[in-house]
């Protein structure tokens, strides 16, 4: 799979919401801990999956998109299918946890 992609709010809508498949969105802020450790699971998911694309948006630099999505801490993982938010985790996940998301929802 490709890598991560980090986008912006005016990405958001061609590659998150008009996608053809699901979108994991990793809400996450560069001071964060939980999400400097959730990073590299995101990428060995995204390397070895295809049936979903990952997406990454920094919260402090996206504020408009956080507030919209009533993010209230990080690291939050939305699942998008259809443009429609489908799932919400909220805090650090292991990997198989990841990928039972993404069995849900693929």
């Amino acid at each position: 799979m490709a890598e991560i992609k980090h986008i912006s709010q005016k990405e958001f809508k061609d590659e998150v919401l008009e996608s053809k498949v699901p979108v994991i969105v990793d809400f996450f802020a560069t001071w964060c801990g939980p999400c400097k450790m959730l990073s590299p699971i995101l990428e060995q998911v995204s390397d070895e999956t295809d049936k979903v694309k990952i997406v990454k948006v920094d919260i402090d630099e996206n504020m408009d998109l956080a507030q919209q999505f009533g993010l209230m801490s990080v690291p939050t993982l939305l699942v998008f299918k259809e443009g429609e938010e489908v799932a919400r985790e909220i805090g650090f996940k292991p990997k198989v946890e990841i990928l039972d998301i993404i069995k849900k929802y693929s």
